[in-house]
């Protein structure tokens, strides 16, 4: 698997390259990934409009700054997704953010559907679901934490629902929307918060 991740390294973008992507595939009615569907192009030009207002509205409280600049371990955070992807274009501004603010997290990209073998390697539940974040220790190579697809609050609230559903409707993923807009990305900053202290007393044993 080592392999395969410094492999797919190489192939990532920055953040900002990503942007530019989709940005540029929205312009043009498009999308990343196999199926090229009406669909998933209009999935990507509301992508781009919700990652733009993401870019400049999401805030780190002082607490949390604190913290995430104190984190002091060389870390790479590889994430697999596509432009379609609702729940990326609600994540990955965030992780985005979080890395600016500490020049040790290094953000890159890969998208998921051209890096099949990478893809499998890091399932959720036996599925291909994306955005995940790969976090690789830069100084011995290893896999440290995944995270994803979703942040914490909002996976139990998928996993209660399907638990009694079975299945996600259009209105609990409309309803997952409004999650995302009124969490203004508080859950995943929390997560990453959690996981530095994780990562600091593991390594500290």
């Amino acid at each position: 698997m080592n392999a395969i991740i410094e492999s797919s390294l190489k192939r990532s973008m920055s953040y900002h390259s990503y942007r530019d992507l989709v940005r540029q595939l929205a312009e043009d009615n498009s999308t990343t990934g196999l199926e090229k569907t009406k669909d998933f192009a209009a999935y990507t030009k509301l992508n781009d409009k919700r990652m733009k207002r993401w870019d400049k509205t999401i805030k780190i409280s002082k607490v949390a700054q604190k913290k995430i600049a104190e984190f002091d371990h060389k870390l790479t955070w590889l994430v697999i997704t596509e432009s379609w992807c609702g729940d990326a274009a609600h994540v990955i501004p965030v992780l985005n953010k979080i890395a600016e603010l500490n020049p040790n997290i290094r953000l890159r990209l890969v998208l998921r559907d051209v890096n099949p073998e990478l893809m499998d390697g890091f399932l959720t539940n036996g599925n291909r679901s994306v955005p995940k974040v790969i976090m690789i220790d830069d100084e011995s190579g290893d896999v440290v934490y995944t995270y994803g697809p979703r942040p914490t609050q909002a996976t139990g609230y998928v996993k209660r629902f399907k638990a009694k559903n079975g299945a996600l409707t259009p209105d609990f993923k409309q309803d997952l929307q409004h999650w995302y807009n009124n969490d203004r990305g508080q859950n995943i900053i929390d997560d990453i918060v959690a996981l530095f202290s994780q990562f600091e007393a593991v390594t500290c044993l």
